[in-house]
């Protein structure tokens, strides 16, 4: 079955940066397009970042557009999401999703799988 572990969460400054990684297993990663996604306490999940299977494609959340940028290494079976410039309001908890296509819309629609997400924790 489809595993995503995401990993590199913590405790950062504002104005800081951090890179958190999810790994996946069970089918073959480059088949499928990945995205970010966070909920903040008492917040609803929202969409951060998509990428197609190869990489050719990103998209952003508006609220993260030029702070955040997707990857991912096809032969690593990983997908990555540097932060930039972090917010005391991008603390959430972040969520890895793998979707069942290749390529995925603007917002991300369409993910069928979810990590357990990792913890970042913005403090000003």
């Amino acid at each position: 079955q489809v595993q995503l572990v995401e990993s590199g969460g913590g405790l950062v400054q504002a104005g800081g940066s951090l890179r958190v990684s999810c790994a996946a297993s069970g089918r073959t990663f480059s088949n499928y397009a990945m995205g970010w996604f966070r909920q903040a306490p008492g917040k609803e999940r929202e969409f951060v970042a998509a990428i197609n299977w190869n990489g050719g494609l990103t998209y952003y959340a508006d609220s993260v557009k030029g702070r955040f940028y997707i990857s991912r290494d096809n032969a690593k079976n990983t997908v990555y999401l540097q932060m930039n410039s972090l917010k005391p309001e991008d603390t959430a908890v972040y969520y890895c999703a793998q979707s069942s296509a290749s390529y995925v819309g603007s917002n991300g629609n369409g993910m069928d799988y979810w990590g357990k997400g990792t913890l970042v924790t913005v403090s000003s």
